[in-house]
């Protein structure tokens, strides 16, 4: 008796002493609460909206306003609905944002300042609704909202360095008006369709919590 007395006194402090060791390894591997495999994530899901993205060029040369809207706006809300969905942290989206749109900093950098504006504006907002990202309606919200905050971003620019665009804008108005409808249903079909996707991941048991 004295024996297994012993024996699991030895157990019981190579626990304790292990229980630290495994946290402090933890803490060690986080930055700002983010673990690896967190910041791995949301690398990919950037990646993969550049990738999806790279028509882009294609559509700076078409002068209608938010016509790059339409085009990328189920890509910069479904996959960044996905990633937050699965990391579920404040700053997430504002990561992803300075990911995908890092390329932009010598292309367009007005572009890059207002998808980072643009990210950091939703994320205020939904945490300012929701306090955390724990539901999937804040998810679905901070996405649904983060491209189409560009339009008015760029509908001032627009109005300062003028162009074609500028006055395609003031001789049809309405199709402004249809195509700001549109990028606002769009952004949220793929927020709702991102969530959605991550909800099937997880039940699948291929993407863990």
């Amino acid at each position: 008796m004295k024996n297994n007395d012993l024996t699991n006194t030895l157990l019981e402090n190579t626990r304790q002493e292990t229980a630290p060791t495994q946290k402090a390894k933890q803490e060690r591997r986080s930055f700002l609460g983010y673990q690896i495999k967190d910041i791995v994530f949301l690398a990919i899901m950037s990646a993969v909206v550049l990738v999806t993205s790279s028509f882009m060029p294609l559509l700076l040369h078409i002068p209608v306003f938010g016509i790059i809207q339409i085009g990328l706006g189920l890509q910069f809300s479904m996959f960044p609905a996905i990633g937050l969905a699965k990391v579920r942290k404040p700053l997430s989206l504002v990561f992803m944002s300075v990911c995908s749109g890092v390329v932009l900093l010598f292309m367009n950098t007005v572009m890059f300042l207002c998808l980072l504006v643009c990210a950091l504006i939703a994320e205020g907002v939904t945490l300012l609704i929701f306090k955390s990202y724990e539901r999937d309606a804040a998810c679905f919200l901070a996405c649904a909202v983060y491209f189409p905050l560009s339009l008015p971003f760029l509908y001032v620019w627009y109005q300062i360095m003028g162009g074609t665009v500028l006055a395609y804008i003031n001789s049809v108005w309405w199709v402004t008006a249809l195509m700001s409808v549109a990028v606002v249903a769009l952004c949220c079909l793929g927020s709702y369709l991102g969530v959605r996707i991550s909800r099937e991941l997880k039940k699948s048991g291929v993407m863990k919590k």
